[in-house]
């Protein structure tokens, strides 16, 4: 690795936004902060390789700005260093750049490849960025059992055994699980659940289940099924119809017309699977239809999978990037990102003319180490197969913009509201839940312009013993100070001399995740206690507001109580209305549910949990030989010894546990 001289960062940090103009009047010894990344790039190409490789672009902060790869790093970077006719994001970023750091690979592909890994990973903002990120679900036959479990799978392939897929949605894997155990009634019990059977489950009193927990089949005709199972699943569907309709015409000649009866059923649910496929894609065995479409700076990335013959469900995804990007090369970035962790499949249709086109199937090839085949097709049912993505990504986008303005009215509504001075960009809603006191847990959602930030989501354990039982302002108040105590802490190790402004006040918007609004679900006694927590903390800027319920708990008729201690009553119908009561609403039932969680875990607790040196096998066999933890309490020491697996010390601790008295 090769990294550039880091000149002395400029005094004068770049103001946000996209234009140019701000940017260049920033700055450093009276040169343009712009002239400062130029010198920088001009020291790394004195050092640069011409070799391919992977160069970033890093900030004054030592942040990442921007990540690419180059098949001659020096002749790819030197483009940088003459920002004529370079659009207005990269000239701002490299008036950003303050240190260039280069990674050389033996090929084009390991750049390539590197360069995706590491998009994934740093997530730099000037690049095009994957933002949803989830894992796929995928059908399991496993193989390290002597009796192959059928399971939905997800995560890392660690279990041995085949697995197929990927499936778009939990959804679309489970609907077809479902169909799929009426056609071969394959075990989907846990390795534990099936040792512990002694009678058939109800799955096979509906036959879905053989049940080969108590050997109501032999292993040659479980093996079929499986075997069967495997075979449809890896696209010979025709032939594993052929063969079932043999056997069930055999059967009705042998007048054994029970057992063709389940041949039968088994056919019509092979014909359901086959039925939900939406699309006739009998030429296409295994592939990704991957279309995009852009609008108003915005794009949709449609991905439709193909495997064995059959439609396993789309997912649309909207990649982030700068508003001048072209769909080809949209596409292009989110094809790297997007396999860099999952198997591509034998086929690869997109609908733009990638310019690296050739590159990335050499690539994805090299990855999946067989050959991937990546095009555009122009004509053929591929063609259609690409037009319906397209048509699908065109509509998902439509509906995403329609949101976003819709949501952004809301916001400024809600800025109107509450005399922000723009629309909030973070909102935090808070909320409590316990049982009488116990289980007490506190919550935090996040909302913004897309919508509620699931990944911001906090659970707070209520820790004060100190608390009298059901103290909802206590907890509140514990909540909240944790909350922005521990963000100021994380702010002030970030601090920086650049990050303050005028005033001498730390810019909380770049320093940590700071709300523009902070909304308490209930009412004025919440509200003071959120006000005391501030006040100890020094915070101010931060609008407060809490939302209470109206008279018996009518919704339409709430209540919102400001800091100053103003009320205000909104109309009934009222948009922000209904908004703010959605808030509320997430808020209550992220905490509602945290806290049963929490209480269903009390509930399988015993008092043997806490005894040192009792792990589950001891346990167990106190259980097991006692009948309960109650009657474990009450047992005395020569009745615990008798326990198989107690030793003498073992149960003297254990009845101290329960009579420190002696």
């Amino acid at each position: 690795m090769a990294k550039a001289d880091k000149p002395p960062s400029p005094p004068a940090d770049l103001p946000a936004g996209d234009d140019l103009p701000a940017a260049a009047e920033a700055a450093a010894d009276g040169r343009p902060a712009i002239e400062w990344g130029r010198e920088t790039i001009a020291r790394a190409l004195t050092t640069m390789p011409a070799r391919p490789g992977v160069y970033r672009m890093l900030d004054d902060t030592g942040e990442v700005l921007y990540v690419g790869k180059a098949k001659n790093l020096r002749n790819r970077v030197q483009n940088y260093a003459k920002p004529a006719g370079l659009n207005t994001r990269t000239l701002r970023m490299i008036a950003d750049t303050r240190a260039v750091e280069v990674v050389t690979t033996h090929t084009e592909v390991e750049a390539l490849l590197l360069e995706s890994n590491l998009i994934k990973r740093l997530r730099p903002r000037y690049n095009i960025l994957l933002r949803d990120d989830k894992s796929f679900p995928f059908i399991l036959i496993t193989a390290d059992h002597d009796w192959p479990q059928l399971a939905k799978h997800r995560g890392a392939h660690s279990r041995q055994g085949e697995y197929f897929g990927p499936f778009a949605s939990a959804t679309s894997v489970n609907r077809t699980l479902n169909t799929l155990q009426k056609a071969f009634p394959l075990r989907s019990c846990s390795d534990s659940i099936f040792a512990s059977r002694t009678r058939p489950c109800l799955q096979y009193q509906i036959r879905r289940c053989v049940a080969p927990c108590v050997d109501r089949v032999t292993p040659e005709a479980y093996g079929e099924l499986v075997r069967e199972a495997r075979d449809f699943l890896s696209g010979r569907s025709q032939q594993v119809q052929r063969e079932m309709s043999a056997k069930m015409e055999a059967a009705s000649d042998d007048l054994r017309f029970e057992t063709a009866a389940i041949y039968r059923d088994r056919l019509r649910a092979l014909a359901h699977v086959q039925a939900h496929q939406g699309i006739n894609v009998a030429s296409v065995t295994e592939a990704d239809v991957v279309a995009v479409h852009m609008d108003a700076g915005q794009s949709c990335i449609q991905v439709f999978f193909f495997r064995s013959g059959q439609n396993w469900g789309n997912r649309a995804y909207f990649p982030s990037h700068g508003r001048d990007r072209a769909p080809a090369e949209v596409l292009a970035a989110f094809i790297g990102q997007f396999y860099d962790d999952k198997p591509p499949p034998r086929e690869i249709l997109v609908n733009q003319p990638l310019e690296n086109l050739p590159l990335l199937a050499e690539a994805l090839s090299q990855k999946a180490e067989r050959k991937v085949r990546l095009h555009r097709p122009a004509r053929g049912q591929r063609r259609e197969l690409v037009a319906h993505a397209e048509a699908n990504a065109r509509d998902a986008l439509a509906r995403r913009l329609a949101e976003s303005a819709s949501q952004r009215r809301l916001l400024e509504g809600l800025a109107e509201l509450f005399g922000l001075d723009a629309a909030p960009q973070r909102i935090e809603i808070y909320d409590n839940s316990h049982t009488m006191g116990s289980n007490a847990i506190g919550a935090m959602v996040v909302a913004g312009p897309e919508g509620f930030q699931r990944n911001g989501y906090r659970k707070f354990n209520i820790k004060d013993e100190k608390l009298a039982p059901g103290d909802d302002y206590g907890m509140m108040r514990e909540v909240l100070h944790r909350r922005f105590a521990r963000l100021l802490k994380a702010e002030a190790a970030e601090a920086t001399a650049e990050a303050e402004v005028e005033d001498g006040e730390e810019d909380r918007r770049v320093a940590g995740e700071w709300p523009d609004l902070v909304l308490l679900d209930g009412g004025p006694g919440q509200l003071g206690a959120a006000r005391e927590v501030f006040a100890d903390l020094g915070i101010d800027g931060v609008i407060l507001a809490a939302i209470a319920k109206g008279p018996d708990r009518n919704a339409g008729r709430e209540r919102i109580h400001l800091a100053d201690g103003a009320e205000i009553s909104l109309p009934p119908r009222s948009p922000v209305l209904y908004y703010l009561q959605r808030l509320r609403d997430e808020a209550h039932r992220f905490a509602i549910g945290t806290h049963r969680a929490r209480r269903a875990r009390g509930m399988g607790r015993s008092a043997l949990d806490d005894i040192a040196g009792v792990g589950p096998r001891r346990k167990r066999a106190l259980l097991n030989h006692f009948g309960s933890a109650r009657a474990v309490e009450q047992a005395g020491l020569t009745d615990l010894e008798n326990v198989d697996g107690i030793s003498g010390g073992v149960a003297r601790k254990i009845y101290d546990f329960f009579h420190p008295d002696g």
